[in-house]
């Protein structure tokens, strides 16, 4: 309103006082005409039927609204002191807005002057407004009214389910009725406020509400047929991507999530004779509440009709949300030749039936494709990096100010920080992929160049922070460690300071993996001691061979790769300490290039621990190896005196996991990279657009929204990678949640609402180690210890 956005004919009112007291003139914060908005009261008190009404020529989610009176430069005095709203989705059924305890009427201002804000709780979805004062005769009226929220882009305008019903437990009533709903047979009401239960249902996010108030539940006995079905119903044509249901899965108290959702489509007047059928995976182990994600594959709809199977006695839905996109009927091509028609005679109307003028046509429109490609090429590189930096100021705690506050109505400056769009839950996923994409760019780039577009690394380090960050492309097919531009000049102008190792001493035993410049192999090599320096020895009897890793890089491989290769070794020959892998000889006389590094003959930490038990009477039983707590210890420290190191040099991993951690005698610990690399742990790696491949599973909530790698993210890792140990790698992180659901996790942990899901304590953890896990997994970057206290604290509380 006070900015204009909204134009002066989508703002009526039932009466004026004068025409300079206009429907136009309420606008907040405006002083044109007298002021402000104000009825021509007539009648009594009790019919309230004055109302400014607004326009929002689309469907829009209303989660703040803001009031003020008429001032007028200190000559008028008139406001509405309480007030109530109205609002309709198409002009004709009008819905009194409630708060959650069932009240009409706004607390509204006591001066002419100050802007009063009131939170709409339930948030309210809907075209158009009415703002209606509470008029009692004792003084006159004038508003002046403002708008928040954001365009409601899921589209959906009613559905309708059956009445939420009523539990007992312990003696104490669970109302799990649909306590906001708008409508008679169809409406909108809590599926889509935005707001998600919590793990246990008999409580709530809102004060003085009765328990299960977060929830619409049923009860499988009042549904013979098993399941409960709701119709959705849509402004239009859309295709479906995917459905969200926010499920509660309190087993101890008989509620699951649903065990099959079958889903019909209306695209016309017909429903579709095929419907889709998803069934979730039941979990029996974690009673957290959580997103059900079903795809719609692309289905093309304007209403959907989906039966919820009971796995359980109850089945409770707090938020169901859809992706989905508007169908035009109208292909893009077409409204591109469309548009150039005008240019080809003098009636654009007339069908043209000349081939000459269609090739013409075509031809011009190739045209404008390739050139618009070629800006795109050009241009890309250098806004990506404005355009993202833009979006996020990682110095304020406020979401993404281009999503989350919501285009549609800025706020000023005087608005709190608590008061937010609101629509965040329903939105959350496209804010997600968009940062997810982001980080593709950031990683897929160093296919092709060896310098990508700057990352921030580790907040404090002196011409650290604002330098470019060199990511090489390692032979394995992930980025080997992270490094400071800075850095990578000081090594550029330095010899390798390793030694020629002839090929013929090379034995090859297997292949580990492989990347998308090069191979690693597993091999023996002979005599490899006396090529070591003086400072490094091998534990082995003189003569032997000694097992060794060998990256390859393939013959065919680009000049950008080889380039990244030779910085590679440059790097590694300068990465001396005892938990670090050991760059020990290159081949570099002839190709294939090769690069001779530590193996430990144990293998990786993940294999290593999967086929071990803790001691115990499990172990006893099943005859199993054991490693003690004491030994999980050992290596768990080790590990962190190595990322000590490596953040001492202010090198990023980026990839640290057990999968990444070679065990050598008496659990002996070196950090390696060649986890990305081998088939067997291929699911450990979520793919982005067929190509680029993320560890999200042990990534922090930064490093996937934002595409930023720290030392803090490291840390991260770390908690992750002690968490697994601590598991004996039993189970993948989150096993609970899909890959999806990983990602939506990471945007509850940048909401920061206490709805992120952490890693469990595993059963042989110590709190004090727990609550070490936890301090990586802090939401703020600062307030995560650093390798350095990680390394201290372990040894503090050595068993």
């Amino acid at each position: 309103m006070s900015r204009g956005q909204i134009l002066d004919e989508d703002i009526s009112a039932s009466s004026q006082w004068s025409d300079s007291t206009a429907a136009k003139y309420g606008r907040l914060d405006c002083e044109e005409g007298d002021g402000a908005w104000c009825p021509e009261i007539a009648g009594e008190p009790e019919n309230m039927n004055e109302f400014l009404q607004i326009d929002l020529r689309s469907l829009h989610f209303i989660t703040l609204v803001g009031t003020q009176g008429r001032h007028a430069g200190g000559i008028g005095n008139e406001f509405a002191q309480t007030y109530k709203i109205k609002y309709s989705r198409d002009g004709s059924r009008w819905i009194s807005w409630r708060n959650r305890q069932g009240k009409e009427v706004i607390e509204a201002n006591r001066n002419a002057y100050d802007i009063v804000l009131k939170d709409l709780e339930p948030p309210i979805i809907a075209r158009f407004i009415r703002f209606m004062p509470v008029i009692d005769h004792s003084m006159n009226v004038c508003m002046r009214v403002e708008l928040y929220g954001c365009e409601w882009l899921d589209g959906l305008v009613s559905y309708n389910s059956p009445v939420g019903q009523q539990m007992t437990l312990n003696g104490q009533y669970i109302y799990l009725n649909d306590s906001v709903y708008d409508g008679a047979m169809k409406g909108l009401g809590q599926l889509t406020d935005g707001m998600c239960g919590l793990d246990d249902f008999t409580h709530s996010h809102v004060y003085n509400v009765w328990p299960g108030y977060d929830y619409v539940g049923w009860t499988n006995e009042s549904f013979p047929n098993g399941y409960v079905e709701i119709m959705f119903e849509f402004d239009r044509t859309r295709n479906f991507t995917t459905m969200k249901v926010h499920c509660n899965n309190m087993f101890s108290r008989r509620v699951k999530t649903f065990q099959k959702v079958v889903c019909y489509f209306r695209s016309e007047s017909d429903w579709e004779a095929t419907p889709i059928s998803f069934s979730p995976v039941m979990d029996d182990v974690n009673p957290s509440a959580r997103f059900v994600t079903v795809s719609l594959y692309n289905h093309m709809a304007s209403a959907i009709k989906c039966q919820y199977y009971f796995s359980d006695i109850w089945m409770m839905f707090s938020e169901i949300t859809f992706q989905s996109v508007i169908f035009s009927e109208v292909s893009f091509h077409q409204q591109v030749i469309f548009l150039f028609i005008p240019f080809l005679g003098d009636d654009p109307t007339h069908k043209v039936d000349d081939s000459n003028t269609r090739i013409l046509i075509g031809c011009l429109v190739a045209i404008i494709f390739i050139l618009v490609a070629i800006i795109v090429i050009i241009l890309w590189r250098q806004v990506w990096q404005k355009i993202a930096s833009s979006l996020w100021d990682p110095t304020t705690k406020s979401p993404l100010a281009w999503f989350a506050n919501c285009q549609s109505f800025p706020r000023p400056q005087r608005i709190p920080v608590s008061s937010r769009c609101g629509v965040w839950n329903i939105y959350a996923i496209s804010y997600i992929h968009i940062h997810v994409y982001f980080v593709y760019f950031s990683a897929a780039s160093t296919n092709t160049s060896s310098k990508s577009p700057p990352v921030s690394v580790q907040e404090g380090v002196p011409h650290y922070a604002e330098a470019d960050i060199v990511n090489l492309q390692g032979v394995t097919g992930g980025n080997t460690y992270a490094v400071p531009a800075l850095t990578m000049d000081l090594l550029s102008g330095k010899d390798v300071a390793v030694e020629e190792f002839p090929r013929k001493l090379l034995t090859f035993k297997e292949k580990l993996g492989e990347g998308q410049f090069g191979e690693v192999h597993l091999c023996e090599a002979e005599g490899i001691q006396d090529f070591m320096d003086e400072d490094f020895s091998f534990d082995v009897i003189e003569n032997q061979t000694v097992l060794v890793a060998v990256k390859m890089l393939r013959t065919d491989a680009n000049k950008n790769a080889r380039n990244d290769f030779l910085k590679e070794i440059k790097i590694m020959s300068r990465l001396k300490d005892p938990n670090i892998i050991r760059l020990l000889a290159v081949c570099m006389s002839s190709d294939p290039l090769c690069m001779i590094t530590e193996y430990m003959e144990n293998g990786d930490l993940n294999q290593f621990l999967s086929r071990h038990e803790p001691e115990g009477m499990i172990a006893l039983l099943s005859n199993a190896p054991t490693v003690s707590y004491s030994n999980l210890h050992h290596m768990a420290t080790q590990i962190a005196s190595g990322m000590k190191y490596l953040s001492s040099l202010n090198f990023v991993h980026r990839d640290l996991a057990t999968r990444n951690c070679l065990v050598g005698k008496n659990f002996t610990i070196k950090i390696a990279d060649f986890g990305m690399s081998r088939n067997l742990y291929s699911g450990d790696y979520y793919r982005i657009q067929g190509r680029a491949v993320l560890p999200i599973r042990w990534m922090s909530w930064e490093s996937i929204l934002l595409g930023k790698f720290t030392t803090s993210s490291d840390v991260w890792a770390f908690g992750v990678t002690l968490w697994e140990m601590l598991t004996f790698c039993k189970e993948q992180p989150y096993s609970q949640l899909s890959d999806e659901q990983v990602i939506e996790n990471t945007g509850e942990f940048f909401r920061d609402q206490r709805r992120q899901i952490y890693l469990p304590q595993p059963p042989m953890c110590p709190d004090p180690v727990y609550k070490l896990m936890l301090s990586c997994w802090h939401r703020n970057t600062k307030e995560r210890p650093s390798f350095q206290e990680i390394h201290h604290t372990l040894l503090d509380c050595k068993p």
